[in-house]
């Protein structure tokens, strides 16, 4: 396991959705407090958190497109040489 700090800058939906994130891929250590940014930045926030992740994660599920969906190939093939 490993420590991650991360400042995270957005809208509180846009840092709802980051905490979301970085508690599924591991545990909120210490979760900071956001401050409300000013000037050009108003409307946005600015908050620390340090979050304990595991060295490895686990395989995610692979999900097949939609049929009619738009596939990147290149994209593809690279993924099952790394698979």
């Amino acid at each position: 396991m490993a420590d991650l700090e991360v400042w995270l800058i957005g809208t509180r939906p846009e840092l709802d959705a980051a905490a979301r994130a970085l508690a599924a891929i591991g545990h909120v250590l210490q979760p900071g407090q956001r401050v409300a940014l000013t000037g050009a930045d108003t409307g946005r926030f600015r908050t620390y958190a340090r979050i304990h992740v595991p060295t490895t994660t686990p395989p995610q599920p692979q999900h097949e497109p939609a049929p009619g969906a738009l596939i990147d190939l290149d994209a593809a093939r690279q993924h099952r040489r790394t698979a």
